[in-house]
């Protein structure tokens, strides 16, 4: 038997919680899965595995043997990457998750860059704004926006994301310019479904302000509300990395920027460490790389915003 394998297997099953999927992810047969298994029981000495017509469950002693098997697997994974040539280049194809406002400003350049220097290399890139399952949809890496992360997933930071206040031009000319954070109750204040649905906090000197907005627009992907602040709609809380170039060109304008906002963290993010390939590795390392807690979107963003905290530039209302 090839214990290693079995053992693969087994954990496989374990994180998967069917035969079928476990046989579909290894690309062997069903009969093949259970063979691995049988055998590892015989090896062990214990049954591993409840199995049922529609799932598997661990056994109490499939719970003891399954954090060592993980273990034994991990040491032969740092062994191989140890031992492996610093010239191997990343080949493969590599599945990933991204919300589709991130996936547009900076997601699809990155991808397009990496696979230009790695030829053997190919990226499907899923572009959806929920937390996947990972394992279920067969994700190497979903890059999240967050600051609450599963803990039974394995999380590499990669960037920062900061966030402003935003509104066109012709809606502040329109609606006048908030002077503090209690003026904001009486504009229109388009909110994110799951990031300041009703309360935006706002930071000064060390001190934090929270005031309950309200807007007729909300939507769930950051896209569609700088859409419509473009539109003159209202105020939005927008990520740096989507505003930047807006706020830049005064298309758009940052409003109290002397305020900070929640400041969030941008993770790729994976489910086991065990047998990872080059390929993700070498993704997560570009990525941290070309990211970095000092994000282009942001200097970009200090280099000259167009910011108000008082009267419109050059258009007299106050």
């Amino acid at each position: 038997m090839d214990r290693i394998t079995a053992i693969s297997v087994f954990v496989e099953v374990a994180d998967r919680g069917s035969l079928t999927a476990a046989a579909d992810a290894l690309d062997m047969s069903r009969a093949m899965v259970s063979r691995y298994l049988a055998e590892l029981e015989d090896w062990i000495g214990a049954r591993l595995l409840h199995r049922t017509t529609r799932r598997v469950s661990l056994t109490p002693a499939g719970e003891a043997a399954l954090s060592r098997c993980r273990a034994m697997l991990e040491l032969g994974d740092d062994m191989r990457a140890a031992l492996a040539s610093p010239d191997a280049l990343p080949h493969g194809r590599i599945r990933i998750t991204c919300s589709t406002s991130f996936a547009l400003s900076h997601m699809a350049a990155a991808v397009a860059d990496y696979v230009a220097r790695f030829p053997d290399t190919a990226v499907d890139m899923m572009v959806i704004d929920r937390a996947v399952n990972l394992v279920e949809e067969r994700i190497d890496l979903a890059i999240r926006i967050s600051n609450e992360l599963d803990p039974a997933l394995i999380a590499r930071k990669l960037s920062v994301c900061r966030s402003v206040l935003c509104a066109s031009p012709a809606y502040l000319q329109a609606h006048g310019v908030p002077q503090r954070p209690e003026d904001l109750a009486n504009h229109n204040c388009l909110s994110h479904h799951y990031v300041g649905r009703s309360l935006w906090n706002l930071a000064r000197d060390g001190d934090v302000i929270s005031v309950a907005v309200n807007g007729n627009i909300s939507a769930n992907e950051a896209t569609v509300l700088m859409e419509a602040v473009r539109a003159n709609a209202g105020i939005a809380m927008l990520p740096t990395y989507q505003a930047s170039p807006l706020l830049a060109s005064g298309e758009l304008i940052a409003v109290l920027p002397e305020y900070s906002l929640d400041v969030m963290g941008i993770y790729g993010v994976y489910a086991s460490r065990r047998q990872m390939p080059l390929i993700v590795r070498s993704f997560l390392d570009f990525l941290a790389d070309r990211f970095g807690d000092s994000p282009e979107w942001d200097r970009d963003l200090s280099a000259g915003v167009r910011l108000v905290s008082g009267g419109l530039p050059n258009s007299g209302v106050a």
